[in-house]
């Protein structure tokens, strides 16, 4: 391995997630909502190329449409490495490129799996030495998801969703992915959740004041249970993302007149994730699915968090 001062080149590569839990609490004061989250990692890579260079710059390319994704100092990746270079002293810069298989605005974390690449890729190449628990803290200041990427695997989130405790999920769990032609807005969406339970505050039970995973999604990851976790997974968001976006009611429900065991909205959307019974099936439902016109991807978790693949 290259020494600090030798490093020419870092790749790393980070993970998307699903989000097989959440539940958001009441609007706070500060106008945020804590939350309980269920996260896993799943097998749709962000990859991260690190060179050195006087300035920070950033290009975007992948399998998935780019054109929404900004190149300037707004950028993710850039923002996490200028805050790196910012904590720890560091006087020059990086060229990052980024090769893209998270969906964009599709609430799988694609944009925090690039800023949690981007630490760990600029760590490396410029020999900054900090420790993995030091990344987790910078991450979560450029945001919630991006704790989760550094680690991967399956944790739980409380607060932000950036207070994290892995779980231990036996097994892998099979998905089919479902990629939207158009993203929401996380901010839109949580919006009209509080909207949504305004209009049916006398309809719904009210929002927790501290929410909490609920015991059975823990015991369907630890059991590695497909149909236990079918059964539990639940996702507070969904309405909103339903009422925003239609369409995605009929999506839901063909998968699941597909064979699929249960399927969810992930995160604030539009990304709609199909869990199967097993490889088997989730081809089948891919097939199925792709017959009906949508882009549709297969993945598995839990996977591991940001790690380095090569460098020079």
């Amino acid at each position: 391995m290259a020494s600090p001062a030798q490093r020419r080149r870092v790749r790393v590569r980070a993970p998307g997630k699903i989000n097989v839990f959440l539940r958001v609490g009441s609007l706070l004061d500060d106008g945020y909502h804590d939350v309980a989250t269920a996260y896993q990692a799943v097998s749709l890579y962000e990859d991260v190329r690190a060179t050195p260079a006087a300035d920070f710059s950033v290009t975007v390319t992948g399998s998935v449409d780019v054109h929404g994704v900004p190149t300037d100092g707004s950028n993710l990746a850039i923002r996490a490495a200028r805050l790196l270079a910012a904590r720890t002293g560091y006087a020059g810069g990086v060229r990052l490129e980024i090769d893209k298989h998270v969906p964009v605005a599709g609430g799988m974390g694609g944009g925090s799996a690039d800023a949690a690449a981007a630490l760990v890729a600029c760590d490396a190449l410029w020999g900054t030495g900090l420790g993995r628990d030091e990344l987790v803290a910078l991450g979560a200041e450029l945001g919630a998801d991006v704790p989760f990427a550094l680690s991967g695997g399956t944790a739980i989130g409380v607060g932000r969703g950036d207070r994290l405790s892995p779980v231990l999920a036996t097994g892998s769990f099979e998905w089919v992915i479902v990629v939207a032609d158009f993203g929401l807005s996380t901010p839109d969406v949580y919006d009209e959740l509080d909207r949504h339970r305004t209009r049916h505050k006398l309809d719904i039970a009210p929002p927790p004041v501290a929410p909490q995973v609920d015991a059975g999604v823990l015991q369907a990851l630890r059991a590695g249970d497909p149909v236990m976790l079918a059964d539990s997974m639940q996702n507070d968001l969904q309405p909103a993302a339903l009422q925003l976006a239609p369409d995605l009611v009929d999506l839901l429900t063909l998968g699941e007149s597909a064979e699929a065991l249960a399927g969810i909205v992930s995160g604030s959307g539009p990304t709609i994730a199909f869990l199967a019974a097993d490889q088997d099936a989730a081809i089948g439902l891919q097939v199925a699915l792709s017959a009906s016109g949508f882009t549709v991807v297969r993945a598995h978790g839990p996977v591991p968090g940001a790690r380095i693949i090569d460098e020079e």
